[in-house]
């Protein structure tokens, strides 16, 4: 290694560090640079003696290189003891985090905030620790705070302060979204030609309600307070915002906050919303249309009119592709019904194109779905006293006759016996497989209409992420702004998410990626050195993607925190 001085053309000295090596593949000696310094003139006005000084550097360097290379010898004595409260086992995995977290700027975006503010502590080191925690070893607030030290990261923070730091969070959530939304821009481009929207909910580990935290339908059935979260992502997967509702709160009415807010803000242009029939409202059609953008939203037939119902059983016009598919499509003027703003409904008319398609597995799925229910339809109808409102969920509805206490949800005794709605059951057997589609996107082919709704499946995902990699429900606090900044945190960890999968190709799945990152440890050993026990391939692939050797076996604690300070630059 040394200092390398390349004369130019034009009489200048340009100045690096070079190192040697010896090729085996070519079978002869080359050469690297280490480090690109300049020119010696532009130098000079630094430094009083660059080559001095560089020189210096570079007998630094060499000495660095040899004592890499030198063996290492660790002794251990029989007596020794562990260190009472000491975190000797250290996850590394996060300084891939670290990468994107820095590359997104959002420590930029706190130091900037917290200028203002009276708070002493560093809140973007408890982000830090909430978001790289919730990717990786997801928990409580006060079980994050005590694995801290697992982390190689400053942890000059009480556990007062991480709660102290929910609130300031929640105050800067909406601007750090925003935030967010233009480093992705800038880094990576935003695909917004078709958004995506969707709800679910989030329980609470206690049972106690207030106005936020309220008893609703449940995704899971449980009986606990929920909230309700509606999601933007773009075409990409990539989250864009989110919004936190009341739990009692119906998932249609989500929807047009929601949109108002992204078009006011976010500055998307004209965008197509991509969403489940829980949307498909006349509200939310209308006002979509008003706003001048689009929709490609699934549609109930059950749940439709007569005329509908029978265009999808009539044969005629489907194009069958294969043997198991089959789909059709028309323009079709339909009613629809908008709450006017004194709150009286109006009949629009809005001429959409109507997808219909028929699919045999799903045809065949939704036969064992309803199997399972009809068996316990059956049980219940036989044993009414063993079920309520709640436990007889999925089979109530083919039972009739059935009624339930209003208060205690148990089922009622009637003069009228409980019996098998078979009139149901055959209407709902004859509709099983058939799916609709409605849009205000005319000129689409149906096949494209098809394929924009299938792309709703990265949406539900994102929720079956959030649900169980990062572990976001149950929800263990309970103040408003603390509920808030939680979800704010895990949004964080989702958009995270998304860009390392995206970064690698999608060739892992988030649960592959995080699963490698949180094996990725090591141990401390003495002198300052670390053990490190665990590598796979997806960590090979990672480490090449972001430039950071995940194979070593031994590294220094001024080799980590190199490679940690780097990936904030």
């Amino acid at each position: 290694m040394y200092l390398k001085k390349t004369p130019q053309k034009t009489g200048r000295v340009y100045l690096s560090i070079v190192d040697g090596y010896y090729d085996k593949q070519k079978g002869y000696s080359r050469q690297i640079t280490i480090e690109k310094l300049g020119y010696l003139d532009d130098l000079e006005k630094q430094y009083d003696d660059p080559i001095a000084f560089f020189t210096q550097k570079v007998q630094r360097l060499k000495e660095e290189k040899a004592e890499r290379r030198a063996p290492l010898t660790f002794t251990f004595s029989h007596e020794d003891k562990i260190s009472p409260n000491t975190t000797y086992r250290k996850n590394f995995g996060h300084v891939v985090l670290s990468s994107i977290y820095h590359e997104l700027e959002i420590n930029k975006f706190l130091v900037s905030r917290q200028r203002s503010s009276n708070i002493e502590f560093d809140t973007n080191n408890i982000m830090k620790l909430l978001t790289f925690s919730r990717l990786l070893a997801p928990a409580s607030k006060k079980k994050t705070f005590e694995g801290r030290d697992s982390y190689f990261d400053k942890t000059n923070y009480t556990l007062d302060d991480v709660y102290r730091s929910l609130s300031f969070f929640n105050k800067q959530s909406s601007n750090l979204q925003l935030w967010l939304n233009e480093r992705i821009k800038q880094s990576y481009g935003r695909d917004s030609s078709l958004v995506y929207y969707d709800v679910t909910n989030y329980y609470f580990e206690t049972d106690k309600t207030d106005d936020f935290k309220k008893k609703g339908p449940s995704k899971e059935h449980r009986p606990n307070p929920i909230v309700q979260m509606g999601l933007f992502i773009d075409n990409n997967g990539i989250p864009i915002t989110f919004q936190l509702f009341p739990g009692n709160t119906h998932d249609c009415l989500t929807y047009r906050p929601n949109l108002s807010r992204i078009k006011k803000e976010y500055d998307l242009g004209k965008v197509v919303v991509v969403a489940d029939k829980g949307m498909t409202t006349g509200d939310n059609i209308w006002y979509t249309l008003s706003a001048k953008d689009g929709y490609v939203f699934s549609m109930s037939i059950r749940g439709a009119d007569k005329e509908l119902k029978e265009y999808v059983l009539n044969e005629d016009g489907y194009e069958w592709l294969g043997k198991e598919y089959k789909r059709k499509s028309r323009l079709y003027p339909r009613t629809i019904q908008v709450t006017a703003t004194n709150g009286k409904k109006l009949k629009k008319t809005v001429h959409e194109k109507q997808v219909i398609f028929y699919s045999e597995k799903y045809d065949k799925r939704a036969k064992a779905e309803r199997a399972a229910a009809i068996t316990k339809a059956q049980d219940l109808i036989a044993n009414p006293g063993k079920y309520t409102r709640a436990t007889s969920h999925g089979a109530a509805g083919y039972v009739k006759n059935i009624d339930f206490d209003k208060e205690t949800g148990e089922i009622l005794t009637t003069a009228k016996a409980l019996v098998l709605d078979l009139e149901r059951l055959k209407e709902e057997e004859a509709l099983d497989g058939y799916y609709a589609i409605v849009t205000s996107e005319h000129e689409e082919t149906a096949d494209k209409i098809i394929d924009m709704y299938r792309g709703l499946w990265r949406i539900e995902e994102s929720f079956r992420v959030t649900k169980s990699d990062l572990e976001a429900r149950p929800v263990y606090v309970s103040r408003e702004d603390h509920i808030q900044a939680h979800f704010l945190t895990c949004f964080i960890a989702l958009v995270i998410a998304r860009i390392l999968e995206m970064k690698m190709g999608h060739r892992y799945t988030i649960s592959q990626l995080l699963e490698s990152l949180k094996k990725c440890e090591c141990t401390h050993l003495q002198s300052n050195h670390y053990l490190f026990d665990y590598y796979d391939d997806v960590l090979k692939e990672i480490g090449n993607e972001f430039a950071i050797d995940l194979s070593k076996r031994v590294r220094s604690i001024g080799e980590i925190k190199n490679i940690l300070a780097n990936t904030k630059k």
